[in-house]
């Protein structure tokens, strides 16, 4: 299992149009195959910053999701709300402290 966290910088106008359309598919992404968990994060100093958080049980999985017509759109409909390049990034855990 590995994690995939993705930071997306929103055009301030956007960010009522980009929490509408994640409402709106949240629940499609957390359970598409491989997909364990999901979670939405807001920038505490700048509202227009966004990460997801996700796990997924196997690289294929992910790859398998952004292959998607799910993604597909999803993607098609967030882009354009975009100040600048969405960052990604793969970690895997070491530690986990509860």
């Amino acid at each position: 299992m590995f994690t995939r966290i993705v930071k997306m910088e929103f055009k301030s106008d956007k960010v009522p149009n980009f929490l509408k359309s994640f409402d709106l598919v949240k629940e499609k992404i957390r359970t598409f195959d491989g997909c364990s968990h999901l979670e939405l994060y807001q920038d505490k100093n700048d509202p227009t910053i966004f990460f997801t958080y996700s796990k997924w049980e196997k690289e294929s999985d992910l790859m398998n999701y952004k292959a998607s017509d799910l993604f597909s759109n999803v993607w098609a409909t967030t882009k354009p709300l975009f100040r600048s390049k969405a960052q990604a990034w793969s970690v895997d855990s070491l530690h986990r402290l509860k």
